[in-house]
């Protein structure tokens, strides 16, 4: 049973290793410091969720209804695209290169922000849903609960320790020109998300 845990804890892992709209959003939460815990709480609980509806068959009616991976994409591209103009226009004006513990939103602001970032990302869908579905597919009864625990638990040690691990380079980040510099790359992963979802898109349509 062990065994099957780990096997989802590790496949788990591996989905949201990867830098994306998320991700960024959460590291530069945790480099500001600014409500850490509730973001990283929405992410993980948010992805137990998605991984309960995995493991319970939900990734097979997704498949069923096409349609609502066409909307979802067409949805998250606008938003990334968006999101990352806001991050390319922090990098070019110096204005806004302040200092971290100065540079604060509201809490309604950053809960919504982290919530359309997991929500009306399409990938979290294909990835979360459909894949980690798939593989608990091999599993019945007590293993594939089994395996969706491990999942779920690899969801909450990864955004815990990116949103509190965050601080550990906060001396970097103590120089404008580091925040100059991540905002670029968070502008660049954002764009990068959003013409990859407008494909998709492309590929959708042209089989319909």
């Amino acid at each position: 049973m062990f065994s099957v845990a780990a096997k989802g804890f590790a496949i788990g892992g591996s989905l949201i290793l990867a830098i994306g709209a998320q991700n960024a959003f959460v590291l530069r939460q945790g480099l500001k410091r600014q409500y850490v815990l509730p973001i990283v709480l929405i992410c993980a609980l948010s992805d137990a969720s998605l991984i309960a509806a995995g493991v319970l068959g939900l990734g097979e009616l997704v498949k069923a209804y096409p349609v609502f991976l066409k909307v979802v994409l067409i949805g998250g591209a606008i938003f990334l695209f968006t999101y990352g103009g806001f991050a390319f226009r922090r990098a070019l004006r110096p204005s806004a290169l302040i200092a971290a513990a100065d540079e604060t939103v509201t809490l309604r602001a950053a809960i919504l922000t982290v919530l359309a970032f997991t929500w009306l990302n399409p990938h979290v869908y294909l990835d979360t849903v459909l894949l980690v579905g798939g593989f608990s597919a091999q599993y019945h009864g007590a293993e594939r609960l089994a395996f969706g625990i491990g999942a779920v638990t690899s969801s909450f040690a990864f955004f815990f320790s990116l949103g509190y691990g965050a601080r550990i380079l906060q001396p970097v980040f103590a120089k404008p020109m580091a925040w100059r510099v991540l905002d670029i790359i968070i502008g660049l992963v954002m764009w990068a998300l959003a013409f990859d979802l407008v494909r998709s898109w492309q590929n959708l349509t042209q089989i319909s």
